[in-house]
């Protein structure tokens, strides 16, 4: 026997629905759909008259607000109206009494809609709260609150990212052979390992980037040991791990391309090796215009370097932003104002140094699961622009394994997979691109006079056009 969608919807609701007067906006069952309390949506048969239209609305305690369709050529005929429900009926009983009128074709919910969501199938992606935060227990810390996030899987309905797009990770080295990395990493076309310097940039089989702090081409000296170059692949997974392969974790872009600028090493890097690692990602969007859009820099340390300020703004020059850490407090644990005491690279401003035209730089500030300021995270409401979640952050470490990392080390990639994914939908210069991801914050009472854009990274009003 056929089932009558009307009544079938009334068998699956009837028991999910409160008097009048306790009725909030959305009604529905609590994983179902949604639909406006105290409205219907009415279609009448062709050649129904206002009385009959009258006689139908009586049964309901109801009366018309809108018209949304009349059938074409007839005067009063087969309309469709949105009607207010009244005298304490809930949706279920007045689509009932509707549906019994002779005049009456159908009633039905006014249902509520919602922007898709995309999900990928990767094992820990549920634990990945500073993409999707449901209130999830995140490695048994606790839940935290749903929908302090960067809101992800809603910006991935708009776009996953695209390959073309090139971010450069100036920190340790990056396990290329990683599962979730593989295939992620840039693989240089213009000098294949041959022992030649075929592009003529200065660096012999630069295949997947250089390594400047032991001056050669591995850009990975792990072992598979995760206490080597783990920082620079866990911030990679961040910005591009593969998703939707049913392991591991998934970046926020499902595609994108990372080159290896590696400068720090197991005692840290220096100033000269920063310097060089900067210029080699400007030089290679200059030399072989790859769309290179931002840099990921979550490191910081020492002093006001001019030589180091002017290679940022060569790259702004070359609308790269430089997409830094904001810092992670003192000895104690406690978050410095970086408007007092500068950090840098995330302090430095491009603003007029050799003709930028802007200020490359975005700071990031470290956000936890309940959308709290970090007590360990650097702020500043003149020097650090933004929050992103950097606090119980799972992503890739070497040897195909994974680990949760603290800091505004971590908070720093979200932003920059938030740019490149912008770029893979929006093609913006280096100053359109940075006010884009600002613009776009969610506001926090917790970043409100901490950060100059008082907000919450989110990767959904970012690639919305």
């Amino acid at each position: 026997m056929k089932r009558h969608p009307v009544l079938l919807f009334l068998l699956l609701i009837s028991l999910a629905f409160v008097p009048a007067s306790n009725r909030t906006e959305a009604q529905g069952t609590p994983d179902g759909p949604q639909f406006v309390a105290g409205e219907a949506i009415v279609k009448y048969s062709v050649g129904t008259t206002v009385a009959q239209k009258s006689r139908a609305m009586a049964r309901a305690n109801a009366r018309a607000v809108e018209r949304l369709s009349r059938t074409p050529g007839a005067a009063v005929s087969g309309d469709v109206e949105l009607v207010a429900i009244g005298g304490g009926l809930s949706v279920a009983d007045a689509i009932s009494r509707l549906s019994q009128d002779p005049s009456v074709e159908f009633a039905e919910p006014n249902w509520i809609y919602s922007p898709e969501q995309t999900i990928p199938n990767d094992a820990s992606f549920e634990q990945l709260w500073g993409l999707n935060n449901t209130g999830q227990d995140i490695n048994g810390q606790g839940p935290g609150t749903p929908d302090a996030d960067i809101d992800a899987p809603e910006a991935w309905t708009l776009t996953t990212g695209l390959t073309t797009v090139v971010v450069g990770v100036i920190d340790e080295g990056i396990d290329s052979n990683h599962p979730d990395l593989a295939g992620q990493i840039w693989t240089n076309p213009y000098d294949p390992a041959d022992g030649e310097d075929n592009d003529g940039n200065g660096y012999v089989d630069d295949v997947h980037g250089w390594d400047f702090a032991n001056g050669d081409n591995s850009i990975y000296d792990g072992n598979g040991k995760t206490s080597v170059d783990a920082h620079g692949t866990h911030v990679s997974g961040t910005i591009g791990a593969n998703a939707n392969n049913a392991i591991g974790v998934a970046g926020v872009n499902w595609n994108v391309t990372i080159i290896s600028a590696k400068f720090l090493g197991r005692r840290g890097g220096t100033t000269a090796n920063a310097i060089k690692a900067f210029d080699y990602i400007t030089d290679l969007k200059t030399r072989h215009s790859l769309n290179i859009v931002a840099t990921n820099n979550s490191w910081g340390g020492g002093g006001f370097s001019q030589a180091l300020l002017d290679a940022i703004a060569r790259g702004a020059n070359q609308d790269i932003l430089c997409i830094a850490a904001a810092g992670n407090g003192d000895r104690r644990g406690r978050g410095i104002n970086n408007d007092v005491t500068p950090h840098y690279p995330s302090s430095y401003d491009t603003a007029g140094v050799l003709g930028a035209t802007y200020d490359a730089v975005v700071a990031v500030a470290a956000t936890g699961r309940n959308d709290e300021l970090r007590p360990w995270s650097n702020y500043g409401v003149n020097s650090v622009d933004l929050g992103a979640p950097g606090s119980l952050i799972l992503s890739t470490v070497p040897g195909g394994k994974y680990a949760y990392y603290n800091g505004t080390s971590m908070a720093t990639p979200h932003v920059t997979g938030v740019a490149a994914l912008v770029n893979s939908s929006l093609v913006l210069t280096g100053s359109a691109l940075k006010s884009k991801v600002l613009s776009a914050v969610d506001p926090l009472a917790s970043l409100a006079g901490k950060t100059t854009s008082g907000g919450r990274l989110n990767a959904h009003k970012a690639v919305t056009p």
